[in-house]
């Protein structure tokens, strides 16, 4: 694997020829890298400080300062792992929330046309 800095926190990542954009953020301990539609929180603390939940509301929501273009799914909608919830607009790219695994959605935390900040969830899962 090489990780390639564009800068603005973007990077160019190549596994087995194969290249992709990232993006990074920091805030505070945490490091939210978002690639092809997927987020993770990297807690530099280690793995003992995080909550059980922390990975799924990372997964729904945004990576960065995004605008919301499209919401695919309803509350009481049954969504599987991988399924397109909401679709973002940032940086002139469009990036989509995808479910982290098999669930319904509880509730829609986000209107198209809004301004969504990183670290708040946008799709509630059951």
């Amino acid at each position: 694997m090489n990780v390639t800095s564009l800068g603005d926190d973007r990077y160019e990542v190549t596994i087995d020829g194969r290249r992709t954009l990232a993006y990074a953020i920091r805030r505070g301990h945490e490091t939210w890298v978002f690639v092809e539609g997927r987020v993770w929180v990297i807690d530099a603390r280690g793995p003992s400080t995080r909550r059980g939940k922390q990975h799924d509301e990372a997964a729904l929501s945004a990576p960065m300062p995004a605008t919301v273009v499209a919401i695919n799914v309803a509350a009481g909608q049954a969504v599987k792992a991988g399924d397109t919830l909401v679709v973002l607009e940032a940086m002139k790219m469009e990036m989509a929330v995808t479910a982290p695994h098999d669930g319904t959605v509880r509730a829609i935390a986000c209107r198209v046309s809004e301004l969504v900040q990183p670290g708040v969830p946008l799709v509630e899962l059951e």
